[in-house]
């Protein structure tokens, strides 16, 4: 590394220091980015490394808040369900959940009721309705237990959220932000006053090297650690007090044969879903139970294992028992503490507070994979009239009209028929790149989008893919993790930019640890 190099590496100056690589640390520098205004990112750990790569993979309102009467967050989740959608059809899609009607529950006309409030809460343009279904007749009531003959069929989405996080810090960047994984900030302290107002920070990056940041304002989205990193940058602070509720799930092999998710309720009123994952798997969950311990070492345990088998074993004929899991995962989601009594209760709305004692300083609590675009937008709003006081030189918000990287499947501007012809798209691909195997280029498509056009830039053939590192993982793919996606374990290509890791043998991870080692991109 040169002088010069050096001096650029040890010393930054920007318009906003956003501190968090979850989802609302990504989709806020995308945003500000995307505003003109000047970005550092740093993350501790890898991109989506804890929280925001441990939700349930749903892209959805909320039904079960509505009992809640939490119709504002339902209508603002709703809303932005197929704005998401159509902005990355490769990484999200429209799913339909099924809900048995059992003996002992809400009547059957309250469940309708319900679900009519959430189809009509805000407006449809890709996902159908909801309607009642005869469980005796559908395909859906096959792996039921035969007792369960009456349901009812309604629409939310899915999402690969470890990659929704990824594709929003791409963004980010190719706006100019700087993304700094594995970097954590261990100094932050405000310097000056007025219009000289700033913050100074420092950050040691995994190799040791110490970073300074001189930033203008300061985002704090450190999910879990949002708190206790308030405290660091603003000592003696009241501010808000996060509940850390832990939601745990299993994954097990494939429990049936439609494309259909379940959506199963307690007595107790908590819900547990069953959703169709990775093709050869179906994954349950989640648990909702308040955390006390280290965020950074969050672990399902043997309770929650029981009670996600049993509450599952009540409804599927095919008993599911502990030794069935093959992976599981849990997270905190760190939530705005309210009056709630009882974990499931506590609100999943977001809250955000302000210092403006000297240079801004802008935290965030709460919120949910949902509605992280909106919550970053909102964020900016907040935050960009202090950083361009005057109104004539603002940029307007943008990321309700732009697509994700990877999700312009049909031209730049985010349409419906990208999310509904995603299959033509695939099929395009196969056609184009058929000397790849189909079924490679359609997990391509589904990860990259049309960003499998950078991956394969330059190939013929799979030779040119280089070293299979691992049953279907080309040094190509590999390469283009490491140069373009901040991946630098095999934890991050196998568990969070793909879910590889559910479908290779024991051991792979340790390989392919050796493998980038000696390996190392020039």
């Amino acid at each position: 590394m040169t002088a010069a190099q050096q001096g650029v590496e040890t010393a930054m100056a920007c318009d906003v220091l956003v501190v968090g690589g979850g989802i609302n640390g990504a989709g806020i520098a995308r945003d500000a980015a995307g505003r003109g205004l000047s970005v550092v990112l740093c993350e501790k750990d890898d991109l989506a490394a804890h929280t925001s790569s441990a939700s349930t993979k749903l892209i959805h309102g909320g039904l079960r808040y509505l009992e809640y009467y939490e119709f504002g967050l339902v209508r603002k989740a709703l809303i932005e369900r197929e704005v998401l959608l159509r902005s990355a059809p490769h990484i999200m899609w429209p799913l339909r959940f099924v809900m048995p009607h059992a003996q002992g529950q809400r009547p059957a006309w309250l469940i309708r009721a319900g679900l009519f409030l959430y189809d009509m809460l805000a407006k449809r343009e890709i996902l159908p309705g909801s309607s009642g279904i005869d469980l005796t007749r559908h395909a859906a009531g096959k792996p039921l237990k035969p007792e369960f003959k009456r349901g009812f069929v309604y629409s939310d989405g899915w999402v690969d959220d470890a990659r929704l996080v990824v594709l929003n810090a791409i963004d980010a960047a190719d706006n100019g932000a700087h993304v700094l994984t594995q970097t954590r900030c261990t100094a932050l302290w405000r310097d000056g006053a007025g219009a000289d107002a700033s913050w100074q920070a420092t950050l040691l990056r995994g190799d040791g090297r110490e970073l300074s940041v001189r930033a203008r304002s300061v985002v704090n989205a450190a999910g879990p650690w949002t708190a206790e990193f308030l405290q660091q940058a603003a000592p003696g602070g009241q501010g808000r007090h996060l509940r850390l509720i832990k939601g745990s799930h299993i994954v097990v092999k494939r429990l049936f044969e439609h494309d259909h998710a379940y959506i199963f309720q307690h007595p107790d009123g908590r819900i547990v879903f069953a959703i169709p994952y990775e093709h050869d798997f179906t994954l349950i969950g989640t648990t909702d139970l308040d955390y006390h311990g280290d965020s950074g070492k969050v672990e399902i345990d043997d309770e929650e294992i029981r009670y996600l088998c049993e509450l599952s074993s009540y409804y599927f004929s095919k008993p599911i028992v502990p030794a069935d899991v093959v992976w599981t995962y849990a997270g905190v989601r760190p939530l705005v503490e309210d009056a709630a009594a009882d974990a499931k209760a506590v609100t999943r709305d977001y809250r955000f507070e302000l210092d403006q004692e000297g240079a801004p300083l802008l935290s965030v609590f709460g919120g949910k994979i949902t509605t992280f675009r909106k919550l970053a937008e909102e964020a900016l709003d907040v935050l960009e009239p202090l950083l361009v006081p005057e109104p004539g030189k603002r940029r307007r918000a943008w990321t309700e009209q732009a697509c994700l990287p990877g999700g312009d499947v049909y031209g730049a501007v985010p349409q419906n028929r990208s999310v509904r012809e995603f299959g033509h798209f695939v099929q395009g691909l196969q056609r184009e790149y058929a000397w790849l195997p189909a079924a490679l280029v359609a997990r391509y498509a589904r990860a990259y989008g049309t960003r499998i056009h950078v991956l394969l830039e330059g190939r013929a053939d799979v030779a040119a893919m280089g070293e299979e590192v691992a049953a279907g993982l080309y040094a190509a793919e590999v390469d283009y993790l490491r140069r373009h996606e901040w991946a630098v374990s095999a934890a991050d290509i196998l568990w969070r930019r793909s879910k590889l890791g559910l479908h290779l043998p024991r051991g792979t991870a340790d390989r392919l640890d050796a493998w980038l080692l000696q390996h190392p991109l020039p």
